[in-house]
């Protein structure tokens, strides 16, 4: 097996600052079961005997990173520095007992339980116990004690995020002690909680996840809003209730994004970050667990027929809430607004057996660079849509026009960028008008005429410009009359 210091570069850079240090070092934690597991991260956890936040001031200045204070009362600080890309982060914190094997026995999970001395020579053993070693070979999340979730709750949150990052399984014990436990999670951060709740939504692993934490009680202390959902019959063309809908359209969602990332293209569009510190699928699994949650309030009865009228925007202002509660970033959060509010976009153009270009063009315009996502979210959604009213042929259909969204969108986004026929500048200095919300009507009707070939140059642009502005102006004629 690789050396520890061969299958962690950086570790040599802490090794070699300690050598003159009269503190015992230890590296702790997920490090060393990521090294057992091989799986290389770059956040390395340090146990120090005392002077945590001080030492690892002085290592900031060592390899000019920074520095950032966790918690004072328990003597924490990190370092941060990236090398070709990528970010290291370096935690050190002050042991939580009066020897390292009294901290060990105060962490959270048997396999986290692991440490290995780096005041001493290079391939120091791993100390470590004998359940640790085990739990490791069998893919199990075990409490070092029952008391782990009352030190600090986000421990129920960090159970199934190993399970969701590791695919373990979660000790049955450990799991009745989280049941019993959940309702301590509130007490946490809120940013906290986000982090390791994204962690479940970046993993490949995140419906079974999702579906252990619903059945243990911990969803809705993350989010509460989650409960209105539950047991909210719906029409003849869904099989599942709406929250038992929404956990299967994650299902799906998992599944087609799976057949899908056969593409590179689409892959890398996937896990982009689109202005926070989660990719574009984490985010549209979230927008799937709550694509539906305006349909309680807007539900009705009505000739025989269970209706949802608006519950997209219904869906858009809870979701806003929600998007607040957790701190996810501006951007982040109207990416999920809007994912929630046009879910139903690609299904209306489902309903004509062949769109318009025009439909399609303004489908496009309207969802921007989250044209193929949406798409994915309708597709999935489709998937988990099997009621005695859907029929095969109506599947086949939907997901073909999905498919065809998707393509058009990387179709365009490949493209070389046209030069606009028309713009603000020549609305002014050609055809004189003075700047209004006209400008916008206008550009928009020129630039949707021109993407469906209906104008090719700049004369028939501006000629096609002056009509819009002579029909304006005859709709105020008329409206004074």
């Amino acid at each position: 097996m690789m050396t520890l210091f061969s299958f962690y570069p950086q570790l040599s850079l802490v090794r070699d600052f300690l050598k003159n240090s009269r503190r015992r070092v230890y590296l702790v934690g997920g490090a060393l079961r990521d090294y057992y597991l091989k799986r290389q991260g770059t956040d390395l956890d340090f146990a120090v005997d005392q002077g945590a936040i001080a030492l690892s001031r002085q290592f900031a200045r060592r390899i000019k990173g920074a520095f950032v204070l966790l918690d004072t009362e328990h003597g924490s600080a990190r370092v941060v520095k990236k090398w070709d890309g990528v970010i290291w982060t370096f935690d050190f914190t002050d042991w939580r007992g009066p020897s390292i094997q009294k901290d060990l026995a105060l962490r959270d999970f048997t396999i986290n339980s692991l440490a290995v001395d780096l005041s001493q020579k290079a391939d120091a053993p791993i100390l470590e116990s004998k359940i640790s070693r085990g739990d490791l070979k069998a893919g199990m999340v075990r409490m070092v004690n029952p008391k782990v979730f009352e030190d600090d709750p986000l421990r129920l949150m960090r159970a199934f995020s190993l399970q969701a990052s590791l695919g373990f399984k979660i000790e049955v014990n450990t799991k009745t002690q989280i049941k019993k436990d959940a309702h301590l999670l509130p007490k946490v951060a809120a940013e906290r909680i986000r982090d390791e709740f994204f962690k479940v939504l970046d993993s490949s692993r995140s419906y079974t996840t999702l579906s252990s934490m619903d059945r243990i009680g911990l969803l809705p202390q993350i989010i509460p809003q989650l409960t209105v959902m539950y047991k909210v019959v719906q029409g003849g063309y869904h099989h599942l209730d709406v929250w038992k809908h929404s956990l299967e359209v994650i299902d799906q969602l998992e599944r087609i994004v799976k057949e899908l990332s056969v593409d590179e293209c689409l892959k890398t569009y996937l896990q982009e970050d689109i202005g926070g510190a989660h990719s574009r699928l984490a985010l549209l699994k979230m927008a799937a667990l709550l694509h539906d949650i305006g349909k309680p309030e807007t539900r009705r009865e009505e000739l025989n027929r269970t209706s949802f009228h608006g519950h997209e925007h219904v869906g858009e202002r809870i979701t806003r809430q929600i998007a607040r509660q957790l701190k996810v970033s501006v951007k982040e959060q109207y990416f999920l607004e809007d994912a929630v509010r046009m879910h139903l976009r690609p299904g209306y153009l489902s309903n004509f057996k062949r769109p318009s270009e025009k439909a399609i063009f303004r489908y496009l315009r309207d969802t921007k660079d989250e044209a193929a996502s949406l798409a994915i979210l309708a597709l999935a959604d489709q998937a988990a849509t099997r009621g005695p009213l859907t029929t095969d042929a109506k599947h086949k259909h939907h997901a073909k026009i999905c498919h065809m969204l998707i393509k058009r969108y990387f179709e365009i986004k490949n493209q070389v960028p046209k030069k606009r026929l028309l713009t603000g500048n020549d609305l002014i200095k050609v055809l004189k008008l003075e700047p209004s919300a006209l400008f916008g009507k206008i550009l928009s009707t020129v630039e949707e005429s021109a993407a469906l070939g209906k104008i090719k140059t700049k004369q028939e642009a501006l000629i096609f410009a002056k009509s819009v502005v002579a029909r304006s102006e005859a709709t105020k004629q008329s409206f004074k009359k």
